[in-house]
């Protein structure tokens, strides 16, 4: 069959057949896991006027409920190792996708108390993902790390555009209101969750990389590159999750349908789709990245700059250029975090201290966009405040896209 010999008492191997078979499922699984990860996210973006009215929020309520998410993200992330030790990385992002289908049930409540305990499920569920995918990609498809990394990084990217175009559709469809248009986000998560579970077979086995411990994160807290690394993680996320949380509602400001806004904030999703999927293999290939670094930090800055000054002249040129610039700048961050790192170790430990620390500069985003709008009641102020940020995005960008590595042990 193989070439292999049967001993005495041992069964064959498996063949070459089922040993491609089960990776292709693991593959899936993976992609399946990253595109519930997003989009309750984004869905709450596209139903927040409705939240907003129903429930009475204040600005500044509307403005923590879009940051928690991204609050967790960096909070949060630390659980993931103490997850893997008592269960294994199988079964913890089997937990990850449960919290995720919980929190869509505790929404159909619709009150404030079930929506913010959702909203905090949602995302602690997305940091361990966001920890955990690399490391299983990394364990189990080192021959193919960049091939599963792009697709579930565009899988992630894809899943939160079409969330954005279709919740309140299906809201409207259901007929429940913004509590309907939130827990049929949990049903995806049910679904991905039975195609994960022939892994949870392997959830004993410990990974072979596991997620760095403390000690190899507070070595980089004294390394300038680490840091640099740190900060693009954080200012291109801070400008991602403010857009995603509030650009459906700058648009129906400015005279626009909930359903067009959703379709617009989707659009900026799918436009990245492609060059997130390509992007990092062409950087790679170079020793730096500094010229990508400058091209899509200019398309975000172009798109803005269209959006304050005539949001509903061309919108969907607005939200492109903005989609090029945003979308594709998270996977060239992740490419290089490893280009940085000589070590597989140094990769988890880059990764854990510019995801922990980068997330929790981020969530200042959405919450500060909430601030400004609910204190000057347009969004001029926040959108110049996104523009301004872009500069230490650039020069941070710039100082981690040199060809370097972070401090070895």
């Amino acid at each position: 069959m193989t070439g292999l010999r049967q001993g005495p008492g041992r069964a064959l191997p498996p063949t070459t057949r089922t040993r491609r078979l089960a990776r292709v499922l693991l593959a899936l699984g993976i992609v399946l896991i990253a595109a519930n990860l997003r989009p309750a996210i984004a869905a709450t973006a596209t139903v927040l006027d409705s939240i907003t009215g129903d429930l009475h929020l204040s600005g500044v309520a509307a403005g923590a409920l879009t940051t928690l998410p991204v609050l967790c993200f960096g909070l949060c992330g630390p659980v993931a190792p103490l997850l893997v030790r008592r269960l294994g990385i199988e079964r913890a992002l089997a937990l990850a996708l449960a919290a995720v289908a919980a929190a869509a049930a505790l929404w159909l409540g619709g009150s404030a108390t079930v929506l913010f305990a959702g909203t905090v499920l949602v995302g602690v569920a997305a940091a361990v993902g966001n920890v955990l995918l690399p490391v299983l990609v990394r364990r189990d498809f080192p021959d193919r790390a960049g091939l599963v990394s792009g697709l579930y990084t565009t899988a992630l990217a894809c899943a939160a555009a079409l969330a954005a175009a279709v919740t309140v559709p299906l809201g409207d469809a259901i007929g429940r209101g913004w509590p309907g248009a939130l827990a049929v986000w949990g049903l995806p998560a049910l679904a991905a969750l039975v195609v994960w579970a022939p892994q949870l077979r392997r959830g004993a086995r410990p990974p072979d990389q596991a997620p760095s411990g403390p000690g190899g994160v507070a070595r980089l807290l004294r390394d300038p590159l680490a840091w640099q690394v740190t900060g693009l993680m954080g200012f291109q996320a801070l400008s991602y999750h403010a857009t995603l949380a509030w650009l459906p509602s700058v648009f129906t400001d400015a005279g626009l349908d909930r359903a067009t806004a959703g379709i617009l904030l989707s659009v900026a999703g799918f436009v990245a789709i492609p060059v997130s999927l390509v992007l990092p293999a062409l950087a790679a290939r170079r020793p730096g990245q500094r010229g990508w670094i400058v091209l899509l930090t200019a398309l975000t800055a172009t798109g803005l700059l269209g959006l304050l000054v005539a949001p509903a002249a061309a919108p969907y040129l607005w939200v492109s250029l903005m989609g090029l610039g945003q979308g594709p700048i998270f996977p060239l961050t992740l490419t290089i975090i490893v280009l940085r790192s000589r070590t597989t170790e140094d990769t988890i430990a880059l990764s854990t201290m510019a995801q922990s620390i980068g997330f929790v500069i981020a969530a200042a985003g959405p919450l500060a966009l909430g601030l400004l709008r609910t204190a000057s009641g347009t969004w001029t102020a926040g959108i110049v405040l996104l523009l301004a940020l872009l500069v230490p995005q650039l020069l941070t960008g710039l100082a981690a896209a040199r060809d370097r590595h972070i401090a070895g042990p």
